[in-house]
């Protein structure tokens, strides 16, 4: 007989104090119940919402409407996660300006780069390659790749969020 309204069961002495006790616990305990529901779906959403913050970032810092194409050599090439990250001296191959400078490239993690064809060994200190690259816009010398091309010809994008390359 739980879950009966008090007015189906009748009395059950002669007061109604005993009804009266167990609605209130009955009712005291439907709302820890439902805080506890609350409560819970509070915290899994919580979580949600800092993981996803967590494991995303924005490509606002990156220039992606003035892409630039580097030419140089590769100093470094590391294959970690969260980020791929390709150093090279470069110069700019469209500038007039062709000062060879230190670059640190950004890339795609390593799981979206294996599925597009890449290999933690393709690239290599000492190899000339030329990249497709949206620069920093504070003008240091870092960028977002866009496309590589390998010494061997080959050529590889950065996988689908970095986007397309713009120029060639």
């Amino acid at each position: 007989m739980p879950w009966r309204r008090s007015s189906d069961i009748g009395p059950l002495s002669d007061d109604n104090s005993y009804t009266a006790i167990r609605r209130f616990f009955t009712t005291m305990a439907m709302r820890r119940i439902a805080c506890g529901y609350a409560y819970a779906l509070a915290v899994v959403l919580t979580a949600g919402v800092a993981l996803g913050a967590h494991a995303h970032h924005s490509f606002a810092m990156f220039d992606n409407e003035n892409q630039i194409k580097l030419k140089g050599t590769v100093t470094h090439f590391q294959w970690t996660n969260p980020h791929v990250y390709i150093e090279l001296d470069a110069e700019n191959v469209y500038s007039e300006d062709k000062t060879v400078k230190g670059w640190t490239v950004e890339c795609a993690n390593p799981g979206i780069l294996n599925r597009i064809g890449w290999k933690f060994n393709m690239i290599k200190p000492g190899d000339e390659i030329t990249i497709i690259v949206a620069p920093l816009r504070s003008g240091e010398p870092g960028a977002l790749l866009k496309q590589v091309t390998l010494p061997d010809g080959r050529v590889f994008a950065n996988g689908g969020p970095a986007g397309p390359a713009l120029i060639q």
